[in-house]
């Protein structure tokens, strides 16, 4: 469903950020296929947040606007 490109942008990213204490777990379904890709970021012991129909460009979004700059995007999060 676009994972790996989605999971290689993701490293990429803290590779190419230096980005250090970041965790990156793959995992299987979590029961929201029509959603895949999915990422769910969880900083300390804030609320876990969850994007679907993650791309590349919008794992990048996601690494550097939200891990790195505590900014959440709106336009892929998921409510549960």
């Amino acid at each position: 469903a676009g994972a790996r490109d989605a999971m290689k942008a993701i490293l990429d990213t803290i590779e190419k950020e230096t980005m250090s204490g970041v965790i990156v777990t793959q995992t299987g379904c979590i029961g929201l296929c029509e959603k895949e890709p999915i990422v769910q970021v969880v900083i300390g012991e804030q609320p876990k947040v969850t994007y679907g129909k993650v791309t590349a460009e919008v794992a990048r979004r996601i690494m550097k606007e939200h891990v790195g700059g505590g900014k959440i995007l709106d336009s892929n999060k998921i409510n549960l």
